[in-house]
């Protein structure tokens, strides 16, 4: 029988309480205002998001690589599994306490993966940088931007994701992204108007789900070789 949870940290936030909370020494769970954000044995869609996006860059140069949210570092180390040596991944994380909390306890779970010295981790919004690779632009610009954010683009958080779902970012995402990137997306659920506006700003993707488990959305869309 499962032990209940405890709270072993917490950190208030302009959204809410943010707690760590584990049971059975192995079980994590982080929430978020009493909702669960992350499940350490429901991770499925995270691993499957990393993989499908980073799958093709395993012998190309130098990749670089934008995570938006580090989370327990699922999606991370997924990443990490199928970049080369040379690879750049910068993890953008709004909260600070997060990262100390993948750094130790759940460290193990991951193998230490914000520590792999192919990391960078910034306590920033995903958005400001993207924003900043799309202005800079050049070699400044990501082979593929991974968005891992509670509760992704679903027609519920359509005006609180605006600043990285809507059209004009979306847009941006675009201008961040090299010739071909890979734009990827965790989602609750499908979400129609989010794949139009993806196809509105000039991406082709397709839709996966994890074959078992939580069946969370996943999006993998691509930026057109072609595009400057």
């Amino acid at each position: 029988m499962a032990k209940p949870w405890q709270t072993i940290d917490s950190e208030d936030t302009p959204d809410g309480l943010l707690e760590l909370r584990q049971r059975n020494g192995s079980d994590f769970l982080i929430t978020i205002d009493g909702r669960v954000l992350m499940n350490s044995h429901a991770s499925r869609s995270e691993v499957l998001l990393s993989k499908l996006a980073c799958n093709s860059m395993s012998k190309k140069n130098d990749p670089r690589v934008l995570i938006g949210g580090l989370g327990m570092g699922c999606t991370l180390k997924a990443a990490l599994d199928e970049l080369p040596g040379n690879a750049l991944v910068v993890v953008a994380e709004l909260n600070p306490v997060v990262v100390k909390w993948c750094r130790a306890p759940v460290a193990a779970l991951t193998g230490g993966a914000v520590n792999d010295p192919r990391v960078t981790i910034e306590i920033a919004d995903v958005a400001s940088i993207i924003r900043k690779s799309a202005i800079n632009g050049g070699d400044n610009r990501f082979d593929a931007i991974i968005l891992d954010l509670y509760e992704g683009p679903f027609e519920a958080a359509k005006e609180r994701g605006n600043y990285v779902y809507g059209e004009a970012a979306l847009a941006m995402s675009s201008s961040a992204l090299m010739p071909g990137g890979v734009f990827a997306v965790w989602s609750e659920d499908p979400d129609r108007a989010f794949e139009r506006r993806l196809v509105h700003a000039g991406f082709s993707f397709d839709r996966h789900r994890p074959r078992r488990g939580n069946r969370h959305v996943v999006y993998i869309a691509k930026k057109p070789v072609s595009s400057p």
